[in-house]
């Protein structure tokens, strides 16, 4: 966000409390993968335009708009644990010199914006307007998501901050995707929504997919069919493992949370969650029925450990149920990831083998498994991989391949819903 608003010619400072993540920032380094990201940082930070501090007083003293786009974790019971916003929001406060348009960029419960209302209040006496931002991107595609936007959602009490808003955002809607302007509550909603419903689609398709199995039919005959429906279309309908990562785990449960409190149970999604996590265990139950319950003396492969490609994130992801299944039956684990090694290393530490190219993760394998569908696992050398393996045996759980091609070079192949 800090380096979009940068591209448009915005003085843009970043704040965060941790030094090590400001000073590798200031170094022209990125702590996180995301495609596209370093090169604008690199060019706002030459033209002087993209700075990083941890002195959070000077930055609000010094800016028109302050973003609050702290973590929102998930607490014990689902909520979104909100310390974070209202303590970033506490010390904005403290620090106002003037007029300043307060924005929840995080993603926060229905309800928010009042609360750091009353939590900046309390801190100074300057006249301020607090709005809400939701964000829409996809990692993997976060930058070009934010440049070319499908619409801008601005929740706002008074039209001072909409309107400075809707200018900050201007640019980035010229081709004609909306610019939305509606009450704080229902902007806070539409990010919950929004992720509601695609983690709706998912858990569905992963659903018909089942019953395709139980049936002999083929979910890819059932999925092009019903993503032909007008209505319907083809977006996340593609059977797999189940949904990870930052946003519709955690967002999915928050609903249902915040919706109970007010005496609402969300049955939809509570049988959305339910069904995402019976599907996180699909390849260890055809693992178990290949091998049986114990991968004693088994070498497994593992292609993919962030939930989804194009990102390291391993928050939710698949991967980790399926890696610990596969340690607990006594396998002995081979990973590969292009981005995500380091982040699994903090998971999984020594137990897994951590390969550095994805065919050295194939050496003696008795089978491999695909997690995450890297663009890099759509075309291999299927020779050298029967070669590498010491059994030809593929569980995909992302149906990236064509099940007879696959078949034919000789290998046992099992996927997501096809006969």
């Amino acid at each position: 966000m800090g380096a979009c608003f940068a591209e448009t010619g915005n003085d843009v400072i970043c704040v965060d409390k941790d030094r090590h993540k400001v000073a590798m920032l200031r170094r022209g380094r990125i702590p996180i993968y995301e495609p596209g990201l370093e090169e604008v940082v690199r060019r706002n930070r030459h033209e002087k335009r993209l700075t990083f501090t941890t002195a959070l007083p000077d930055a609000v003293r010094k800016s028109d708009v302050v973003f609050i786009a702290v973590g929102t974790p998930m607490g014990e019971d689902g909520s979104a644990d909100l310390q974070h916003v209202l303590s970033a929001a506490r010390e904005i406060g403290r620090a106002m010199n003037g007029y300043k348009v307060i924005v929840d960029k995080s993603t926060v419960p229905v309800g928010t914006s009042e609360r750091v209302k009353d939590v900046i209040r309390r801190e100074t006496k300057h006249p301020f307007s607090v709005v809400s931002n939701p964000e829409f991107l996809k990692q993997g595609a976060a930058v070009d998501d934010f440049l070319r936007p499908d619409r801008v959602v601005i929740g706002a009490s008074d039209a001072r901050g909409a309107e400075v808003m809707t200018e900050l955002h201007r640019p980035f809607t010229r081709t004609g995707a909306p610019i939305m302007v509606m009450d704080c509550a229902s902007a806070e909603l539409c990010k919950y929504a929004a992720n509601a419903m695609l983690a709706t689609r998912i858990s569905f398709m992963n659903e018909i997919a089942n019953v395709c199995e139980a049936f002999g039919a083929d979910v890819d005959n059932v999925r092009q069919a019903v993503a032909s429906d007008k209505r319907i279309g083809p977006a996340f309908l593609f059977p797999g493992v189940g949904y990870g990562g930052s946003c519709f785990p955690k967002d999915v449960q928050a609903i249902v949370k915040f919706s109970a409190d007010r005496k609402y149970r969300f049955r939809i999604l509570e049988a959305v969650e339910s069904v995402n996590e019976a599907q996180k265990g699909r390849l260890l139950l055809k693992l178990d029925a290949h091998f049986g319950k114990s991968l004693k003396g088994k070498t497994i492969a593992v292609w993919g450990l962030a939930f989804k490609p194009r990102t390291d994130d391993m928050r939710e992801a698949p991967a980790i149920p399926i890696v610990n299944g596969l340690l607990a039956r006594g396998a002995n684990v081979r990973a590969f990831d292009p981005e995500a090694r380091a982040v699994a290393q903090g998971i999984f530490g020594r137990k897994v083998h951590y390969a550095r190219h994805q065919y050295d993760a194939l050496s003696g394998a008795d089978a491999l498994l695909i997690v995450t569908e890297w663009n890099e696992f759509r075309e291999p050398d299927f020779a050298r991989m029967k070669r590498t393996m010491k059994q030809a045996v593929i569980f995909d759980g992302r149906n990236i391949f064509n099940s007879k091609q696959v078949r034919a070079l000789g290998f046992v192949y099992k996927s997501i819903g096809r006969p």
